[in-house]
């Protein structure tokens, strides 16, 4: 597995790490990948009730590492966004994978959660977050949607028209907000985090573990989470071509408000 996801078990707790606190575990291809052996793990593991996913250092993620873009262009060529398709389904099936473990999940949010980072957390079924923190899902300011799940599991929760004003906007909300809205579960000191989950688990360990995981299938099959996947991969995919997403990454690097030419 890679250093950037580590794992740890704490009796019926199964722990996943973001660790790449350096880079304000911005997530790239490596990252990715390790997360998918993590949960894959976690799947193999016998006699576990929880799983928790973290991150190391200040924040529990940025969001893309932007330079995954160029991580793209090396692994699928100079026409990899001809392939958009097929690298969203890449994406999407990590944290599909995450949201179908048959345990509960949940994700212990701090500092920063934004973009893919958010998308990771609506991944799971609880978000307990430290105060102070601040999520986001700024796609639409790089010329993108959130395509790895965000705007179907948003919409899940929060409804449309909560869901098109954070997206639309691409505006960071506080956890204030967040919980208002039904993101959030719990706000919490930052120092309490871990705690608290340990609590929810201790909660969710006195029902019966079949029962609770027939219960979160039938809850998330109420949705038609396929569907809005295959229909975010297919926005995306017209995304990558435009001349605005070009011009989203460009300003983004040089740090400078976009041009917008809605082409």
């Amino acid at each position: 597995m890679s250093n950037l996801v580590q794992t740890r078990q704490r009796d019926d707790i199964f722990e996943i790490v973001l660790n790449r606190p350096e880079k304000r575990n911005a997530i790239n291809l490596e990252m990715m990948r390790g997360l998918d052996t993590a949960v894959q793990e976690a799947n193999r593991t016998p006699d576990i009730r929880t799983v928790v996913i973290r991150g190391e250092g200040k924040v529990f993620s940025a969001g893309i590492d932007v330079s995954a873009f160029l991580d793209l262009a090396n692994e699928f060529g100079p026409h990899w966004q001809s392939r958009s398709l097929s690298i969203t389904e890449m994406f999407q099936v990590v944290l599909t994978r995450l949201e179908r473990l048959a345990v509960p999940t949940i994700a212990l949010l701090h500092g920063h959660c934004l973009g893919l980072a958010l998308e990771l957390a609506l991944a799971c079924d609880f978000r307990i977050a430290a105060a102070g923190t601040k999520m986001g899902l700024p796609e639409t300011r790089l010329g993108l949607i959130p395509d790895v799940g965000g705007t179907t599991r948003l919409v899940r929760l929060v409804g449309p028209s909560r869901a098109k004003e954070l997206i639309f906007t691409g505006r960071q909300m506080d956890v204030a907000t967040a919980v208002t809205w039904g993101i959030v579960n719990y706000v919490v000191p930052a120092d309490e985090l871990a705690a608290k989950a340990d609590e929810l688990a201790a909660e969710i360990r006195q029902a019966a573990p079949l029962a609770v995981g027939l219960a979160k299938r039938v809850i998330d099959g109420l949705d038609d989470i396929d569907r809005g996947l295959m229909l975010e991969g297919w926005a995306q995919a017209q995304l990558f071509s435009s001349e605005d997403f070009m011009e989203g990454i460009q300003s983004f690097m040089m740090k400078r408000p976009p041009q917008w030419q809605g082409k």
